[in-house]
């Protein structure tokens, strides 16, 4: 399923405070950047957030799982990838504090 342009223009507000986002489309989905990295992705019009073991508890803890799509193998979970919790969907402070977690992690990997 694609993503409508209208979850593209909710995801640029709901995150417009960390810097300039942009989105690509991929796979039936879409990868949101900023600072030359892609921090989340969305597909089937939820956000997943880039997490390291350590924010993925995090995320856990807020009642947050992860990225999880079928193969003919059955599914395959990516941990690094968890969902932003319902919460911050209607709290621009809270979706920006994770947002902010998730692309310093993935500035740090873009580093290793």
């Amino acid at each position: 399923m694609a993503v409508s342009q209208e979850t593209l223009e909710y995801a640029k507000d709901l995150f417009g405070g960390l810097s300039p986002i942009s989105a690509k489309r991929m796979f039936g989905g879409a990868g949101l950047y900023a600072e030359g990295v892609m921090f989340a992705i969305i597909a089937d019009e939820q956000f997943f957030m880039k997490a390291d073991p350590i924010l993925a508890a995090e995320y856990d803890a807020a009642g947050s799982d992860a990225f999880v799509y079928d193969t003919k193998n059955g599914p395959r979970r990516i941990g690094g990838l968890m969902r932003l919790p319902d919460s911050a969907l209607d709290d621009p402070d809270e979706a920006l504090d994770w947002a902010r977690k998730s692309l310093a992690v993935a500035l740090a990997a873009k580093t290793d």
